[in-house]
């Protein structure tokens, strides 16, 4: 899963490395020993650049070149979503990835996408939708409005009771 990794070099460019990843294992199985890259004095190179989400953003950049590049991608950035985390940063950064997916899709391709999602990926897109109206930008709400419309034709109420009752956030 991406989410260590992601985890890791997030907390990397902050230098405040929690004792709990610390020598852990990653999704390859290979082990990290950041202790010692820490008593050397070594820092990891990180792209801290806008737009920026390590191996996720990579997997949407890759995502986009299929037929339906913003289906594939909107699929990858859900299949993905750090729910279970509890690191706010990973967080804000899915969210910034899933809000650049979403603001980049033409209106015509909304009912496509929607409807190429099962239950889950509804779900836990409503919940990146109401992430969007609580940090709105220029142009977000209105668009962020025609996906939520979209979501629940096909999703139902059922969808939004789910996401407003759930514990989990995104």
């Amino acid at each position: 899963m991406i989410i260590p990794v992601l985890l890791y070099k997030l907390l990397s460019t902050v230098h405040a490395i929690p004792e709990e990843y610390k020598n852990t294992k990653i999704s390859t199985g290979t082990k990290i020993s950041v202790s010692e890259y820490e008593r050397r004095g070594k820092q990891f190179d990180v792209d801290t650049s806008e737009g920026s989400c390590s191996p996720l953003s990579n997997e949407i950049r890759n995502a986009r070149t299929f037929t339906q590049p913003n289906i594939e991608a909107l699929k990858t950035v859900l299949r993905n979503a750090p729910i279970s985390s509890r690191n706010q940063m990973v967080k804000d950064a899915a969210l910034n990835v899933v809000m650049q997916v979403l603001l980049s899709m033409k209106s015509s391709q909304i009912e496509e996408a929607v409807n190429a999602l099962d239950r889950d990926h509804l779900d836990i897109l409503m919940k990146y939708i109401y992430r969007g109206f609580e940090t709105p930008s220029e142009g977000s709400s209105g668009q962020l409005l025609a996906w939520h419309e979209k979501v629940h034709a096909v999703a139902g109420v059922g969808c939004i009771v789910r996401v407003l009752t759930d514990k989990k956030r995104v």
